[in-house]
């Protein structure tokens, strides 16, 4: 399975698949996911809440989940190890990717994207239902946790000092430059110093999927991302930047580690330096 499947593949795989809704709205937008999960969705569906689906213990947003607590979820959720699961999200592709993600940090390599989300899907008529997900048996689900995908901010901040790794950014141009206000009240925009910049809208076409891969290789080229060294992705709040990772794979580049705080974490820090320009 291809990280990217089309509408026409979903609907021909529904019976093999498990289909999870990732929707995350940001703070400034008046909508709630599950709510609107219930109004209508991809026939049998689930809801993937990724707040849900992390550490509850941490102080930043929907920050990874333990091992142990993704395979308890999972479990609940009714996945297995073999099972292929397939994310969309109720926007197009915004936080699906993160769902996508989640599953690739935890070993889960049969995890795919819906390119163009629900609007494409409903834009071509094709089945939804309503209501709640139907329940699902329990699973036994084992994690093999990949380091290789996860980066902290002491790995950034030392990526950043020596060059080791180049740092993309996949929030909006204003709020990377600092003339834009960040969708979380009291933190200021701006962004790493040394960070490149590829909003992540920047990568879809005007249907709203996903660039073919030698636009995607020319886009992140501009951004100095050719292949030669390791990339870092960031954004808000790690959930866009999954969606750079997702287009540099697509590109044909070495898979990205995210930076799971991104903006959020380096921008609250009183020790890191902010740049705007």
């Amino acid at each position: 399975m291809d990280h990217l499947v089309s509408t026409e593949w979903l609907e021909a795989n529904l019976a093999h698949v498990r289909v999870f809704d990732a929707t995350k709205y940001l703070p400034n937008e008046p909508h709630d996911g599950r709510t609107k999960f219930r109004e209508a969705h991809i026939p049998g569906a689930a809801f993937f809440d990724i707040d849900e689906v992390a550490d509850p213990d941490a102080t930043l947003p929907h920050m990874a989940p333990t091992p142990a607590r993704f395979e308890r979820l999972m479990g609940w959720m009714g996945i297995g190890n073999d099972m292929p699961v397939v994310f969309y999200d109720q926007k197009g592709l915004q936080s699906s990717a993160r769902g996508w993600w989640l599953m690739r940090l935890m070993g889960h390599t049969k995890a795919a994207v819906l390119d163009g989300g629900l609007p494409k899907w409903l834009a071509e008529g094709r089945p939804v239902e309503s209501g709640e997900a139907a329940e699902r048996a329990q699973a036994r689900y084992t994690a093999d946790f990949s380091t290789a995908r996860l980066r902290g901010i002491g790995d950034v901040k030392a990526a950043l000092r020596d060059g080791s790794a180049l740092v993309l950014d996949a929030r909006a141009k204003g709020r990377f430059d600092g003339k834009a206000p960040e969708p979380r009240p009291g933190l200021p925009s701006g962004h790493m110093p040394g960070a490149a910049n590829i909003p992540f809208n920047e990568l879809f076409a005007a249907d709203g999927t996903m660039l073919p891969p030698e636009a995607l290789r020319a886009r992140f080229a501009q951004a100095g991302a050719d292949g030669s060294r390791p990339l870092i992705t960031s954004c808000g709040t790690g959930v866009t930047a999954c969606i750079l990772t997702l287009g540099a794979l697509r590109a044909g580049l070495p898979e990205p580690a995210v930076y799971d705080g991104s903006w959020t974490e380096w921008a609250s820090r009183p020790e890191t330096e902010k740049v705007a320009s």
